[in-house]
This record gives C-alpha cells, structure tokens and sequence, in this order.
C-alpha cells in the first residue's frame, strides 16, 4: 500500500514557479511555456498528492487547448491581420485566466476545477 508523502516547501516553490512561468509565457513567445510543460510531464510522473497531481494536468491541458486555438486561429492572420490579432488576443487573455485561477486555487491547497 502506497502512502502519501508529505508535500516540502520545496514542492510548493516549485509548483509556483511553473505557475509563474506559465504567466509570463504569452509574453516570451511561449517558449516559457513549453518548458514548464516538460517540467509538468517530469513531475506528474512521480507525483502521488492530489492536488498536485490535478495541478500538473490542469496546466497540461491549458497549454495543449492553448496550443490548438492558437493553431486553429492562425490562418486568419493570412486571411485578414485584424480578425487573426483578435483571436490571439482571446485565446492569450483565457490562457492567462486559466493560470492565474489555478495559481490562486493551489495557492489556497485547492484542486484547479
């Protein structure tokens, strides 16, 4: 029978980072993003709390449907500047919304959703 091991400060600081890299991201080409996404799969792996473990899925998700609005919308940039900057516009802010709704939710030792 496996038990839960007891969450160090150290996993909390490292949670928070992701979350705060994740924030900044929009505004570092998403590169930011995709780094904490590695750490996120790195992490999940191990991982046996849940609320970490619904805390590493959830930015997971966040950044694949990201990902796929993002694609989805590009054409519009070809087609027309303004309709494609509007939508990324949308699809940045609801990013944005997801990570900071899950920072302050793990921030208070919720579950994300």
């Amino acid at each position: 029978m496996e038990t839960i091991e007891a969450k160090t400060s150290t996993d909390r600081t490292v949670m928070h980072v992701l979350y705060g890299m994740h924030t900044v991201s929009p505004f570092t080409a998403w590169t930011l993003s995709l780094v904490a996404l590695v750490i996120h799969y790195v992490k999940r792996s191990d991982e046996r709390d849940p609320v970490y473990l619904a805390h590493h899925n959830y930015m997971i998700r966040t950044v694949w449907w990201t990902a796929v609005w993002l694609t989805l919308t590009s054409p519009l940039f070809f087609l027309l500047f303004l309709p494609g900057l509007i939508a990324w516009i949308v699809v940045g802010a609801w990013y944005l919304y997801r990570c900071l709704r899950g920072w302050l939710r793990f921030n208070d030792n919720r579950m994300p959703e």
